[in-house]
């Protein structure tokens, strides 16, 4: 039975001009990582990052506390199926106001409750964009970006060998995606799952010839053991 690792990257810069890049604790997380799995002596068949900068950020810097003899034989892949929906467009359809991102920082930041006004305020656009009464408005639909990711992890899936360990470096809305459909969850509860999804934690998958099942999902034991009290962050 083979292993599939999907790793969420690492804290982006929120607010920032660029989201795309983390930030430094997001590198810092991506370190602990590295040095989890360098303790518990984890090798990988395959490196497969989603095209984002973040991703393939994360994965080096993950990868770059690892000695070289548990990498020797990694193949390094890019599939963009498993890159993240595109947030901003989300965002923006719902909220034109807030096409500067500066603007939308500004208005949380200012807010008497800025954790709630950021969750009412992106959770109101995702529901417009799952709705499907719109999707000729979005570049990519809510059933889309669905079909998208779990053709991402059927092609992971069909090109493993038997017993190969797959790490995945990919984003939250992706994994919940992905876990919607191996648990058939309804479209509300993978939007609460994609909440809980922590920078930098690990949900493993299981899979054989024509199945593949949740191990376990979100875990950030790592950034709880090797690092401070802020490591676990949630964008």
């Amino acid at each position: 039975m083979g292993q599939i690792y999907l790793v969420r990257h690492g804290q982006a810069s929120f607010g920032a001009a660029n989201y795309d890049h983390l930030s430094t604790l997001g590198f810092e997380q991506a370190r602990l990582l590295g040095q989890w799995f360098a303790n518990s002596r984890q090798t990988f068949n395959r490196v497969v990052c989603g095209g984002m900068v973040r991703h393939r950020q994360t994965a080096d810097t993950c990868f770059s506390e690892l000695p070289r003899a548990l990498l020797a034989d990694t193949e390094w892949i890019t599939d963009p199926g498993f890159a993240e929906f595109d947030h901003v467009e989300v965002l923006v359809k719902h909220c034109p106001e807030f096409a500067d991102p500066v603007r939308f920082k500004a208005y949380v930041a200012n807010h008497p409750e800025p954790k709630r006004a950021f969750e009412h305020t992106f959770v109101a656009g995702m529901q417009r964009w799952m709705g499907g009464e719109l999707d000729h408005d979005y570049t990519e639909s809510w059933s889309g970006f669905q079909e998208r990711c779990v053709g991402a992890l059927e092609r992971v899936a069909a090109s493993a060998e038997p017993g190969d360990s797959t790490i995945v470096f990919t984003s939250g809305g992706v994994i919940s995606a992905i876990c919607k459909h191996l648990l058939d969850l309804p479209a509300q509860k993978s939007l609460e799952l994609n909440w809980s999804i922590a920078n930098c934690s690990v949900t493993k998958l299981q899979h054989r010839p024509g199945k593949t099942s949740l191990n376990y999902l979100n875990n950030y034991a790592h950034l709880e053991w090797l690092g401070e009290a802020n490591s676990v962050t949630y964008r």
